[in-house]
């Protein structure tokens, strides 16, 4: 199982921001956390965002992230509505 962790302090305020917001966040969290390729409509970006992968937390919540193997991380670099991809 992955652990979720914040690139930066804004990030970490994103997404606490997020979690807190709605209910049965939390859950989906979780599913990430088994396999974050796979679940929440993750799929992985192009362009300047190349390299990171984002996933669907609600019908207007995206939350992008990389994936770190190694170290079982999904380091979440912003979390918010489609403008996190602007």
């Amino acid at each position: 199982m992955y652990e979720i962790i914040t690139k930066s302090k804004k990030a970490e305020k994103q997404y606490y921001k997020v979690l807190n917001s709605r209910e049965g966040i939390p859950a989906k969290l979780e599913k990430l956390k088994e396999n974050p390729r796979e679940e929440l409509d993750a799929h992985k970006l192009k362009g300047k965002l190349e390299g990171l992968w984002s996933c669907s937390l609600g019908s207007d919540i995206r939350m992008v992230y990389r994936i770190d193997d190694n170290t079982k991380e999904i380091i979440v670099y912003t979390v918010g509505s489609h403008k996190v991809y602007g």
